[in-house]
């Protein structure tokens, strides 16, 4: 019979043995590792939480969402910067001409040479809705020391509203933001407006048209876009006592100037606006108007073709 004869591994096998038992003693310290972390991610029900001394790494945290990317809560929405403190109604002229034309009005030498034979001298000025009954009923009511028109074209309206203040005896600034350019395919409308070198001149033309009427001490152009301008009012501490959204037709556009137009707004001021019943993008001025006055629990007034919010 044969029998099994008990020996120890001779020393050369030693090595070799160790060897090939490195790699399972490392797959059941990972298996076992891989157990752990997924049972300590499913706690039961009675387990206690972790005490302060096991919380995990912040690197180690999934990032917290405050708000749903579909929420219809307005927090997320609302501009949180906080504008400057107002200025003296009486330094606001001084004010832009210093930051925004390093200290000279747009109207000193005006017009330059090479503009002064194209530029129409006429008291006929295009517009819409220009010369409402809304502008003196307002203006009668807030007796306005400064006032924003956002969307200005050639100066209508804003010439009409210096005519009022002047009759009124008001010392009064209206400061005209517009960047000046038109909107792409106006010139199917108004070709006669000189353009030079892809640049209309309806800059030139409503600084013209402030000349004819001699309101240059009351006008004021800030021929920038409504966007950058407003935010910079803001910061700068401009505020208005009367402020007339007459821009972008659509929805979003109206949106935008009316929020940050309102943040400018003086207590007890108004801000009114064209084009209530407009049918462009689906009554976009409409729907910006009413929206923003359910937002923030005001109501719209509506005298003729235009909407008015009281602030208080």
């Amino acid at each position: 019979m044969k029998t099994e004869h008990h020996r120890r591994p001779s020393p050369s096998l030693t090595p070799i043995l160790v060897k090939r038992a490195k790699p399972a003693a490392y797959f059941i310290l990972l298996l076992l590792t891989y157990t752990l972390g997924y049972l300590s991610h499913h706690p039961s029900s009675t387990s206690l939480p972790l005490s302060p001394s096991s919380s995990p790494s912040p690197s180690s945290l999934e990032p917290i969402i405050r708000f749903s990317i579909n929420t219809t809560e307005v927090n997320p929405f609302r501009v949180t910067t906080r504008c400057a403190d107002p200025i003296p109604p009486e330094s606001v002229r001084r004010t832009l001409v210093d930051r925004l034309f390093n200290g000279t009005s747009p109207f000193e030498n005006f017009p330059p040479p090479h503009a002064a034979a194209k530029l129409r001298r006429t008291t006929k000025v295009k517009g819409w809705g220009s010369t409402g009954k809304v502008f003196e009923n307002l203006i009668r009511r807030v007796r306005p020391r400064t006032v924003v028109e956002v969307g200005t074209f050639l100066g209508a309206s804003a010439i009409h509203m210096a005519e009022l203040t002047r009759r009124l005896g008001l010392e009064t600034q209206i400061l005209c933001v517009d960047d000046f350019r038109g909107w792409a395919g106006f010139r199917d409308r108004f070709s006669k407006i000189p353009m030079q070198n892809g640049d209309v001149w309806l800059f030139y033309q409503f600084l013209q048209n402030v000349v004819t009427f001699n309101q240059t001490g009351s006008v004021m152009p800030v021929p920038f876009s409504s966007g950058s301008t407003l935010m910079l009012f803001c910061e700068w501490g401009v505020f208005a006592d009367l402020i007339e959204i007459d821009a972008g037709h659509d929805f979003l556009s109206a949106w935008a100037d009316i929020n940050r137009g309102f943040r400018i707004l003086q207590p007890g001021g108004v801000i009114f606006g064209h084009d209530y019943f407009t049918a462009a993008d689906n009554r976009g001025v409409r729907r910006a108007v009413d929206l923003f006055a359910k937002v923030n629990n005001l109501k719209v007034n509506v005298d003729g073709q235009h909407w008015v919010i009281y602030s208080s």
